[in-house]
């Protein structure tokens, strides 16, 4: 009994965890935030969203996830170097260079890389959002992008 009960939660589980939605339109949320790097205070906008990706005959086969950080204060965007961060995989987001190198927060961790309490982040001082503004993409199948 109790092997068939697994069963038929595993054959559920699986069903559900391949019948995904692919979002038809772009979606995205955005925060404010403020940090002092490199010797400069400033603000910061993050936007994380999902895009769509169509096939030939235009339909959604699958999505890309991005996190967008961009320098309040600068008057001609156009003149700003943009870093595009395309990392991960297999399996792995780009998390790591958000939370480990060029984004505006860090992990809380010790030297030696281990998670100090209280867990979660904190500014990261060396941040490259001072001199450009960074968008981090997530490959399909990698983070929170996926296939349809």
């Amino acid at each position: 009994m109790k092997k068939i009960l697994f069963s038929i939660v595993a054959i559920c589980t699986l069903s559900f965890a391949q019948a995904q939605r692919i979002p038809l339109a772009d979606s995205a949320i955005s925060t404010k935030h403020q940090i002092r790097a490199n010797g400069q205070s400033f603000s910061y906008t993050a936007k994380a969203g999902t895009q769509p990706v169509w096939d030939n005959s235009g339909k959604a086969i699958a999505t890309v996830h991005y996190t967008y950080y961009t320098r309040d204060d600068i008057q001609d965007r156009s003149k700003r170097p943009l870093v595009i961060s395309f990392n991960g995989g297999p399996g792995s987001g780009s998390v790591w260079m958000h939370l480990a190198y060029t984004g505006p927060r860090l992990l809380n961790i010790d030297d030696e890389g281990y998670p100090l309490q209280p867990y979660g982040v904190k500014e990261n001082p060396y941040t490259i959002l001072d001199v450009a503004d960074i968008v981090f993409v997530d490959p399909v199948n990698t983070g929170y992008s996926r296939t349809g």
